[in-house]
């Protein structure tokens, strides 16, 4: 494996992943199934939806945080070693 092949792979990483990103950031700011997704999981897990809401919004962030040091940060670098 080429440095090429990894900068492709690492940009395409991104791309998925940021793309996916904006698709939750979606639903969850337009409300796009999310009160089907609370009453999914308060059957198993009861908790009142402030909580809810909090537990999912750290998970996007941690999601983006991810992102950035596992997909952006490692391209960047390739595209700069290059």
């Amino acid at each position: 494996m080429d440095i090429a092949m990894l900068t492709k792979f690492f940009m395409w990483c991104t791309i998925l992943n940021l793309g996916l990103l904006v698709l939750s950031f979606l639903m969850v700011a337009f409300g796009f199934g999310i009160d089907f997704v609370y009453r999914m999981h308060s059957n198993w897990f009861p908790m009142p939806r402030h909580t809810f809401n909090t537990v999912l919004y750290s998970l996007i962030g941690v999601y983006k945080i991810f992102i950035f040091v596992f997909n952006l940060v490692p391209w960047l670098a390739l595209v700069i070693i290059k």
